[in-house]
């Protein structure tokens, strides 16, 4: 089927006080199991790429682009395709002749009235060339190694009134929030801060979305997504689950050297992951 802008998916989700999942893809094996994960789950899902899989890819971002467009449309479930992590402008004006319905914009390395200027540039940008924006403020820790940062430091949260003057300041779309996840978490281990979604939720009248999800234990997701997450973002998730079973095959089978067969089961290892995660997010309770 034709590809679905992501803001009509997370939209509707919003509506419905439930949430999409937003999977980062960095291989051809990534994207064809987000995409059998979620026809398996019978649920609509969001192919993300991010800025940092695009300098992965020699820093060409048709190549993986085509490819996640072309799965999407053959797809038995409604995908969106959103471009993930931006801080290159250049990269950013790639973003519709690529296919992408959706892009989220990170300046929180800039200071708040330097992050708050330049969303709104591209904010003004993306909305001309009808794509959805998400931002964030601060940062979530983790990425490319570094410490965490500003609004997302051990500790540190959004503030829901200066949430709520960034939103009105830039006018995205969704904004991601800080209330205790971080990227690149390989246990799951994170604890929100619940209440304070609570309080972002009843502040902003855009949705919220959670990075850092693969580090949040499944009763956390259930609970923020009652509380008004409407898109979650996973990818470490999915890398541990390739990584691990790429390992055991080749443990069990060292002489293998068909790169076919070990990406299979990582492949397989992932759409399972994703049909879990998705099950996940459509409880109406705890564990």
């Amino acid at each position: 089927m034709p590809l679905v802008p992501t803001g009509e998916l997370v939209t509707r989700a919003a509506a419905a006080r439930a949430a999409v999942a937003a999977f980062n893809v960095i291989t051809l094996e990534h994207i064809e199991a987000v995409i059998a994960g979620a026809e398996s789950a019978g649920s609509p899902v969001v192919l993300q790429v991010s800025e940092n899989a695009v300098k992965y890819r020699y820093g060409r971002l048709l190549p993986l682009a085509r490819a996640a467009v072309t799965a999407a449309e053959r797809a038995a479930v409604p995908v969106g395709l959103h471009l993930d992590h931006v801080q290159s402008d250049d990269l950013l004006r790639q973003a519709p002749d690529a296919g992408f319905g959706s892009v989220m914009y990170d300046a929180a390395r800039l200071s708040y009235a330097d992050n708050l200027a330049a969303t709104r540039a591209a904010a003004d940008w993306a909305h001309a060339q009808g794509l959805w924006i998400e931002a964030e403020l601060g940062e979530i820790g983790g990425k490319d190694g570094r410490p965490p940062l500003d609004a997302h430091a051990p500790g540190a949260r959004t503030d829901p009134d200066r949430a709520r003057d960034f939103v009105a300041g830039t006018g995205v779309d969704a904004l991601a929030v800080a209330i205790g996840s971080a990227h690149a978490m390989t246990s799951r281990t994170a604890v929100l801060d619940h209440a304070l979604l609570t309080r972002l939720s009843a502040a902003l009248g855009v949705p919220l979305v959670l990075h850092g999800s693969s580090g949040v234990p499944d009763g956390h997701l259930v609970a923020a997504v009652g509380e008004g997450i409407a898109k979650v973002n996973v990818g470490t998730a999915l890398n541990v689950a390739m990584t691990g079973a790429i390992r055991d095959f080749l443990a069990a089978r060292p002489e293998a050297v068909d790169s076919r067969a070990y990406l299979g089961v990582g492949r397989e290892a992932m759409a399972r992951e994703v049909r879990r995660i998705i099950g996940v997010l459509s409880r109406t309770g705890g564990e």
